[in-house]
């Protein structure tokens, strides 16, 4: 059968064999054992919901397997044979090219040069899934190969409801994932609903289809990094950034920290997704004894080379090694996938990573406990070096939440609401009051033709549009737009890509509409095919997280979720081609609510009045939330949105004179 005859089957008829584990590929942890005999039942009927009853008595036995040794049922069996990857968008079939850039957006989270654990249909995070199983897999594809204009297919956690009739001006697709009752949003609750089969932990980007790989973070990180040394007041030259986890997210710090141009001490356990970041180049060196790394590091130092060196052990070793020896470290982060720390996010020191995993799919409660005390350690460890002048910051993946769920010294001496913590988010101290807060996000697209050209003439119109913007840009953003300038000029030549022709750019409201529309210029003109726009969660206006996105909003409010809400209702009638909505994200289950968007530009009026009135509307709306709190920052752009656009009315807060209070 050809690809497209394949994607149109959706589930076969006829059973293909079953495929052999392929013990090369990076695969998930198994998950614990949660179920009742009872629920246990029910997850192989939940899932054989998919096939017809005459194939019913050879796959039970097959999922009851996959639920016992792997803790969900996955249906490898239903994996295709075709090659996982982005392709052309005139390679799908299908009957509205909307429908076909999902597709290929789909895929491209599915790469296994993209996914995290490809055959679970995890792309990032350790949890944060695509789909559930392949047959939810098969059947979307088929659905949006069969899709008109008309219609809208309704996602539920990775299950295709189903198409429905709609209009041309309404979503393709809409998505939901994890979306619980409050009260059963706990940790546990995730992993008995996602291995009954009813929900999914779609991350941020993952379960949107809007995953570009590491590239994804890195600019976002680059940024974070830049203006960390700068908070400090330090040159990144001859500096030291120190911090761990290389897998989706992750595995972009030690990229940002070359392009800052310092050196980068990156630990991470694993030694599959280490190997791979050293193949894609994401890092320059793998060292696998600590007295080899002091060593290293001190040369590296001394030279004030620009180089990423991925430790491979834990983090905690690292901390106090470094500490022993007495090597300063600038800069301190983590990134290891805390929002999960039960079941493969973060690994306890003094213990082999096969020795964990078999530790945290037997004996769960017992890898909790050693969870917990290497967090104590790690921050034990942190707070020697921050003594001696190291910045450390959360980079928002729950690590002092955590911390402080296991007892770690992390609290802040004199809380106030917002500032519990004695270290700061990176969102508190640098993201947020300078890019968040003005409306500065990771803006990004796809060139839905495959080719390389594309990117680099999309590359070039961004870039054109940003020089000319910057001629008259308030000096209150003239350093971010400087920031971005060098970003998308130093694009090419840092070899960003892997996976599909995408890019991500830092932009306000008025570049993302201005790059958007030179775009569909250049799209109508003929120079570049297709361009699929979307952004992460983790910006302006998508996401509701307490202790990531929304951590410097101080008024009380950010424990709500209305944003993250609207902003999703209000893309999906303002002209998004797919929107999303997640429970979950960079700092867990129930933590967060987070939202997403797709749009297709296809050449058309159509698609230039829809990006004008989307975009508008997808930053205003948190900055003026963020206004609303009283972040000065995002008081100047509501305002001068206002300014720009005479159907923008916005309530201002007053101020308070504090001697008053």
């Amino acid at each position: 059968m050809t690809f497209q005859e394949q994607i149109l089957e959706g589930i076969p008829s006829v059973l293909p064999q079953p495929k052999p584990y392929d013990a090369r590929i990076n695969h998930a942890p198994k998950r614990k054992e949660i179920l009742t005999d009872e629920e246990k039942k029910l997850a192989v009927k939940n899932a054989l919901r998919y096939f017809e009853p005459k194939h019913h008595a050879a796959l039970i036995p097959e999922f009851k397997e996959e639920l016992e040794k792997y803790g969900r049922i996955y249906m490898y069996r239903l994996r295709p044979d075709y090659e996982m990857k982005a392709r052309p968008i005139s390679d799908y079939p299908g009957k509205s090219e909307q429908a076909k850039a999902i597709m290929l957006m789909i895929q491209n989270n599915l790469d296994y040069a993209v996914a995290q654990h490809p055959h679970e249909l995890i792309t990032y995070g350790g949890n944060g899934a695509v789909f559930s199983n392949w047959a939810q897999y098969r059947l979307t594809m088929k659905y949006l190969a069969e899709m008109t204009d008309e219609q809208t297919l309704v996602m539920y956690s990775g299950h295709p409801m189903g198409l429905f009739p709609s209009h041309k001006e309404a979503p393709r697709v809409v998505v939901t994932n994890g979306m619980m009752i409050p009260n059963y949003s706990k940790p546990d609750d995730w992993e008995r609903f996602n291995a009954l089969g009813v929900t999914q932990y779609g991350q941020m980007t993952a379960g949107s289809y809007m995953y570009i790989g590491p590239q994804g973070i890195v600019h976002g990180t680059t940024i974070t990094v830049l203006n960390g040394f700068r908070k400090i007041g330090k040159n990144p030259s001859g500096s030291l950034f120190v911090t761990s986890g290389l897998g989706g997210m992750s595995g972009a710090q030690p990229k940002a920290g070359t392009i800052a141009g310092c050196v980068t001490v990156c630990a991470e356990v694993n030694p599959k997704i280490t190997k791979i970041r050293h193949e894609q180049g994401w890092i320059h060196e793998i060292v696998e004894d600590l007295n080899e790394l002091v060593i290293r590091v001190r040369k590296a130092l001394e030279n004030k080379e620009v180089v990423s060196i991925a430790y491979l052990g834990n983090i905690v070793d690292v901390w106090e090694k470094f500490d022993e020896e007495n090597l300063h470290i600038d800069l301190g982060s983590d990134q290891t996938s805390l929002h999960n720390p039960w079941a493969g996010g973060y690994y306890p020191v003094g213990i082999s990573f096969e020795a964990a995993n078999e530790m945290m799919a037997n004996h769960p409660e017992h890898f909790k406990i050693e969870v917990q005390k290497t967090l104590r350690r790690h921050a034990a460890a942190i707070n020697k070096h921050t003594t001696k002048g190291t910045y450390f910051f959360d980079y928002g993946n729950a690590f002092l939440l955590e911390a402080s769920r296991a007892g770690a010294d992390v609290m802040a001496e004199n809380p106030t609401l917002g500032r519990e913590f004695k270290y700061p988010s990176y969102v508190q101290d640098i993201m947020g009051p300078m890019c968040f807060d003005y409306g500065f996000g990771p803006f990004r697209w796809v060139c839905c033709s495959g080719k390389p050209e594309d990117l680099a003439k999309t590359d070039q119109i961004a870039c054109d549009v940003l020089e000319e913007m910057m001629k008259n840009s308030p000096a209150e953003i003239q350093q971010q737009m400087a920031d971005n300038i060098q970003w998308i000029k130093g694009a090419q030549q840092n070899k960003l890509v892997v996976g599909s022709q995408a890019r991500i750019l830092y932009a306000d409201a008025e570049g993302r509409t201005k790059i958007a529309e030179a775009f569909n210029q250049a799209i109508a003109r003929g120079e570049i095919g297709y361009v699929v726009l979307g952004r992460d969660h983790h910006d302006v206006s998508g996401t509701d997280s307490p202790y990531r996105e929304t951590s410097n909003i101080y008024d009380g409010s950010r424990f709500t979720a209305d944003m993250a809400i609207h902003n999703v209702i209000g893309d999906s009638f303002r002209g998004a081609t797919w929107v999303s909505i997640h429970n979950g994200g960079g700092v867990g289950w129930g933590e967060v609510i987070n939202g997403g968007f797709g749009m297709v530009l296809d050449g058309s009026k159509e698609a230039s009045r829809r990006l004008e009135s989307m975009l508008f509307w997808d930053v205003n709306n948190g900055i003026s939330r963020r206004s609303w709190a009283r972040n000065e920052g995002a008081m100047f752009a509501i305002k001068r949105a206002m300014e720009t656009q005479p159907l923008l009315k916005v309530t201002l807060p007053n101020l308070v004179d504090e001697s008053l209070l």
